[in-house]
């Protein structure tokens, strides 16, 4: 009840009917998926990660938000100029954000009405939403990406304000169903780059999800000019990209554990 409490008050800002507020389209992608891909990124996220390169997400639309109402015809009208590329790379969209599965009505309408034209399509979520609502999104994907930022309960709680069973659960309610799914860990020096930390998140990937496969995302800082141009507070200087050095490290750390490192640099 309380998950559902807190899920309404994050989509409250966000219309129910045939739009939805969204950052800037990115088309030409090749690192969300298979293929050439349009990525929608939907605003709106119940997490607040320290480190998040995407700030503006955290509001529906305003002044300097970066944040648009779109409409679906004209989110169709941009999908089907973009045909040609999913259809000779094997593409297609993704859903990322912000967390996508906060607009819930409009990302169903959407990913019902793409999932029927025979689209390809994938999502990338924090993982925080409740299962039975968000599974018939997820049964038209083609591929589900989904974070584990910390496996520890009260350290993630520090860094994302929110403890992670949700999440957890929600991976292992996935991996029940054979859902094509795969982890990312967004690797942060001073958050999450200990071997402890590394070692525990895959083996419960090994443990819970049939042809286990985690991705690493090395931290960037591009999206610093957001937290200046919204006038809040930037990430932590603590926060680091890893080197490549310990990036294959971890790399390793996984392999051992009997999990598929797909990508890591």
């Amino acid at each position: 009840m309380q998950l559902l409490k807190e899920l309404l008050m994050a989509a409250s800002s966000f219309t129910k009917n045939q739009s939805g507020f969204m950052m800037q389209p990115q088309n030409y992608s090749v690192n969300d998926g298979d293929g050439i891909r349009t990525v929608l990124f939907l605003s709106g996220c119940p997490l607040r990660c320290k480190w998040c390169a995407n700030p503006e997400s955290f509001a529906s639309n305003g002044p300097n938000s970066f944040i648009s109402e779109y409409t679906i015809e004209a989110i169709l009208n941009l999908i089907d100029r973009q045909r040609v590329f999913y259809r000779f790379s094997n593409g297609g969209i993704t859903f990322s954000g912000g967390e996508p599965t906060v607009q819930l009505e409009f990302l169903d309408t959407l990913s019902r009405k793409l999932y029927n034209d025979g689209f390809d399509l994938a999502i990338e979520t924090c993982g925080y939403f409740e299962f039975n609502k968000v599974k018939p999104i997820l049964e038209r994907m083609h591929k589900i990406f989904v974070d584990i930022k910390v496996i520890d309960d009260i350290k993630h709680t520090g860094f994302t304000e929110k403890n992670n069973k949700i999440i957890l659960d929600n991976i292992k309610k996935m991996a029940a169903l054979s859902y094509p799914v795969v982890i990312r860990i967004p690797v942060i020096e001073g958050v999450n780059t200990t071997d402890e930390n590394i070692q525990k998140t895959a083996a419960f990937v090994k443990k819970y999800i049939p042809h286990p496969k985690i991705e690493l995302l090395p931290y960037h800082e591009f999206g610093t000019y957001k937290y200046e141009e919204l006038n809040i507070k930037k990430p932590s200087e603590d926060f680091k990209r890893p080197t490549g050095d310990k990036l294959f490290h971890l790399k390793n750390i996984i392999e051992q554990e009997g999990v598929e490192v797909v990508s890591y640099m």
